[in-house]
């Protein structure tokens, strides 16, 4: 139960990675002005985030069940929360997805949708009703830069961004009305143990009804491709863990919040040609007729920065 004067932080997918740091750093702030309650689908997969919050697990952090893809999950989880009052609501759940498409059933496919899309609309729609009556609160949703920017191979998951891009957007203009602030997280590559394990499962797989030419594509140039990007550009959970604190710190919160500002350039130049030719023809060019010059550019960047460029991008400002 929260303390007199904390804010109420609900946040989903805390079992590991970004939801995980979010919570932990919260919980353990040194002023104590939060009570987090981090929530992921099976509480036996809490031993990471207990071991990470220290003495702070059962005083300013408390666990809860969450299946973002359940209806009743997500009512049965708001409902056990005092009041059922929630300050902020931090929607960090979420699946990837990555590969050629002829090679993605379907069904896997809606379950990106549910979870990235879905998921997040359940958990608002859920809590939202509530801030509007007290006139007060706080969503942010960890989206990603691929919500502004389209990635080859990354087709599905870049849709289920975009979907939440254009759904935040336009209810953001509502909630105004209501002084509840929206805001959108938007991270570039980040370094997770999740991460690291779909590309490595990825590069094993056969991509049945796939042709081998763009099986070749995939394997062998964007699949190194991104690795390279990941090393050299990559941000730590952490990063993105004090960006999102600094959001709900912020006195006048920003819509979007683009992590890691190397990637700007690269929103930049979507939007600076309205055919869309631009953006295309250069990520084209990038990854099919300059994917060496792009290694050792990648490998050059790791070896002068030495992480200290990657330390300067966790902050939206």
């Amino acid at each position: 139960m929260a303390a007199p004067g904390q804010k109420v932080v609900l946040i989903t997918g805390c079992s590991s990675g970004i939801g995980l740091r979010i919570a932990v750093l919260l919980a353990r702030d040194d002023a104590r002005r939060y009570h987090v309650i981090a929530t992921m689908r099976d509480l036996k997969r809490k031993e990471k985030l207990v071991e990470a919050a220290g003495d702070a697990y059962g005083k300013t952090l408390s666990l809860l069940t969450l299946d973002v893809c359940s209806d009743e999950s997500v009512k049965q989880c708001i409902d056990a929360v005092k009041d059922r009052h929630i300050d902020v609501l931090i929607n960090n759940a979420g699946i990837g997805l990555v590969g050629p498409v002829e090679s993605i059933s379907m069904d896997d496919m809606k379950k990106v949708f549910e979870t990235n899309f879905f998921g997040v609309i359940r958990m608002i729609k859920e809590v939202m009703p509530d801030m509007k009556k007290r006139r007060g609160g706080h969503i942010i949703v960890v989206s990603s830069v691929m919500g502004l920017q389209g990635v080859v191979f990354n087709d599905v998951y870049a849709a289920s961004k975009f979907a939440m891009e254009g759904f935040c957007e336009s209810l953001a203009v509502q909630l105004l009305k209501f002084n509840v602030t929206l805001s959108m997280i938007e991270p570039g590559p980040v370094h997770t143990e999740f991460e690291m394990k779909m590309i490595a499962d990825v590069s094993k797989k056969e991509f049945p009804g796939t042709d081998p030419d763009t099986v070749n594509y995939f394997k062998n140039v964007y699949l190194p491709s991104s690795v390279d990007i990941f090393e050299a550009l990559g941000q730590t959970p952490d990063d993105i863990a004090m960006c999102t604190k600094k959001v709900i710190e912020a006195r006048s919160p920003r819509f979007r919040n683009l992590t890691n500002p190397l990637y700007t350039p690269i929103v930049a130049m979507k939007y600076a040609d309205e055919t869309g030719g631009l953006s295309v023809h250069a990520f084209y060019h990038m990854l099919f007729n300059m994917g060496s010059i792009m290694h050792l550019s990648m490998n050059l960047m790791k070896c002068l920065t030495c992480g200290c460029l990657r330390r300067r991008t966790i902050s939206p400002s």
